[in-house]
This record gives C-alpha cells, structure tokens and sequence, in this order.
C-alpha cells in the first residue's frame, strides 16, 4: 500500500506530519508513503525517525496552498503545490490513497477536477463516524459544500447509506436530516425538498433530526450541508476538550478530590480517550472517483497518526469500489446526475417513489 501525504497541509506541518507517520509506521510497517512539500524541512524531518527511512519518497514542491486561499484561486494557481501533487500521485496510480491536512475547499474541488467523482455523484461530501452513545453515527457533510440544494443533500443520504452499511455493518440503516425542529414543516426550503425526496425513496428514511438526536444515536446516518454540519463538529470538539479540562480542574481542587481521581483514573482515562478528537481524526471525500482523506488543519501527531489509519482502513475495504455497486444497486445511476423536476428523478432513480 502506497499513501501520498501532503505534507505541508495544516496548521503544524510538516512536523506533525513526519512524527504521525513514524508513529503509525510500527503499526503497519509493511505501507509505504510519496511525501510531497519542502523537501529540505521533510528530510531534515526524517533523520530523527530512523523507522521511515525505507518507507518514504520525497518529491520536492516549490510552494504549497495556505488555508486562506480561494479553492479555484487553488485550483488555477496551485499545479505546483504539494496538496495539488500528491491528488496527481493518487490520479496517476502511484499512490492508493492521498490525505491532506491542508484547505478543506481547495482540496474538494482539486480533487474532484482532478480525480473526477463516481459515476452519478454530483457533489462529493466530507463524511466521518461521528462518537456518541451508540456504535457511532454517519455523517456528512462535514465541511466541503457550505451551499447544498435537496438533491444534493439527497445524494448525501445515498453515500451515507452506503457508508453505513459499509463500515458500521447497517442492512438498512436509518436516515435524518438535521433540522431545527422534527415536524414536517420545519427547517428552509431545500431541508422541506430533500425531506420529500428521501420520504418518497425506499431508503430507511427516519425524517427530520435535532442536534440532541446526534449523541443519542437515534439515526446511523445524519445528512446536513457543509456550513452547519462543520459547526456541529467543531462545536462538540471544542465542548470534548472543555468537559476534559473541567473534569482535570474539579479532580485538582482539594486533597479529598485528588484521592477520589486516583481512584476513577482509569476509567476516567477510558471516557477521556474516547471523547479525544484526536481519536476520532480522518474524514473521507466520500463520491470523489478515488479515496481522499482530510485530517483536522490544527491535528497534532496523534491526530495525524489516526487520520492515516482511517486512510489505511478506507484502501483496506476497498471502500470506493464498494460504494459505487452499491449505488449501481440502489438505482440507475444516469438517473443520479441532474435532478431537476420530479416525474425524471421518479423515473430516472427508480427507488420506489410515491407519486
């Protein structure tokens, strides 16, 4: 398995970078990674992980794009940067995976001009498995499409379907669109349209969600555009790491507290590593022709090291070659590309509508 790695994407690069990569490398040594960025830093890097020193190609890139660029500013200016050749690495067959640290826009739409997207998809979504009391709900999309209309949030639910079945082993797993409310008639105009369309579909469609409905796990897969599903992720990240911190003060703050923390160490240890964004780090771009990975921009190490491994995982199942004859499965995949009046997407999807 070969993983390019751009390694100039994130707030910490490329320290973080090369130190999650040794890090993960004891645990699968036998994968192999193309490394794209300064290539004086990289090596410089590199000498202090002597367990990298067969396992990495470096190939130099003269500048790299910073999270304040444009994406199409990215994508016109950017064929030389590190995020843009290690996508060109992935699309040429030298690499099984790419992961990227870097910006979240840029890298959605390189990759999906670049790579191009599975056959009917017309947008590609961030999608991860999101913590909560249960095995972990789907969600997407996490940050790559801030504008949605229904049909893509639609397209959303179909990959997140897939996704669920895929990796958290659902026969049917249950569908909601995240809302402000449950009625029916809650929410804008395209959450009303999407609503209709997943209601109409055979998919296992719950309806509409609230944020509460997230961390209760009373749907596998969650379905939001891009602007409020990131909120909700860095919003619960931030709220993990205070309720941590909370937890340490109260355990500090008399001699009496300090003994009762000695004695719930461990399991408070337990709660602490699963609620740690760090363990939860790596997000597919799930519908683009090819597996692409984000890892969180401010990631330290081990944030990175759980990002490759989600990336090691995703080439492991062969997760886009699974996602696409599910898709083949569920509908006629001509039918996914436009959506425009309803009687078409009836007779395009195929999916049990009830007109």
């Amino acid at each position: 398995m070969i993983l390019s790695v751009d390694a100039m994407g994130g707030a910490y690069a490329p320290g973080v970078i090369i130190e999650g990569m040794a890090s993960i490398a004891r645990k699968y040594p036998k994968v192999r990674y193309i490394i794209f960025g300064d290539a004086d830093k990289i090596f410089s890097l590199l000498s202090a992980y002597p367990i990298l020193e067969d396992k990495c190609e470096v190939v130099h890139c003269s500048t790299f794009i910073t999270d304040e660029q444009p994406p199409v500013l990215a994508l016109k200016k950017g064929k030389e940067s590190s995020m843009r050749k290690a996508i060109d690495a992935l699309h040429e067959g030298k690499a099984n995976a790419c992961i990227s640290g870097g910006n979240t826009g840029a890298l959605m739409v390189i990759a999906k001009m670049v790579l191009g997207t599975i056959h009917g998809i017309k947008r590609p979504a961030i999608v991860s498995i999101y913590p909560n009391f249960n095995e972990g709900v789907v969600m997407l999309d996490l940050g790559a499409n801030a504008e949605c209309d229904a049909h893509n949030l639609f397209q959303f639910a179909l990959m997140g379907h897939c996704f669920a079945q895929i990796v958290l082993k659902k026969h049917s797993p249950s569908i909601g669109i995240l809302n402000v409310g449950t009625e029916e008639n809650k929410g804008r105009d395209i959450d009303k349209k999407a609503y209709g369309l997943l209601k109409a579909s055979n998919l296992n469609f719950f309806g509409y969600i609230e944020g509460d409905d997230i961390i209760k796990g009373t749907v596998n897969v969650v379905v939001t555009d891009g602007f409020s599903g990131n909120i909700v992720l860095k919003t619960s990240e931030g709220l993990a790491r205070i309720c941590k911190e909370m937890i340490k003060i109260t355990f500090q703050s008399s001699i009496l507290s300090r003994i009762a923390g000695l004695l719930v160490a461990h399991n408070f240890k337990k709660i602490s590593d699963r609620l740690d964004p760090r363990s939860h780090n790596g997000a597919m771009l799930i519908g683009v022709d090819g597996i692409v990975v984000k890892s969180h921009g401010s990631s330290d190490a081990i944030g990175f090291a759980n990002a490759l491994e989600v990336t090691i995982n995703l080439v492991k199942r062969n997760i886009n070659d699974e996602i696409s004859e599910m898709l083949a499965q569920i509908s006629n995949q001509d039918g996914l590309a436009k959506p425009t009046l309803v009687s078409k997407i009836k007779k395009k999807l195929g999916l049990g509508f009830k007109f």
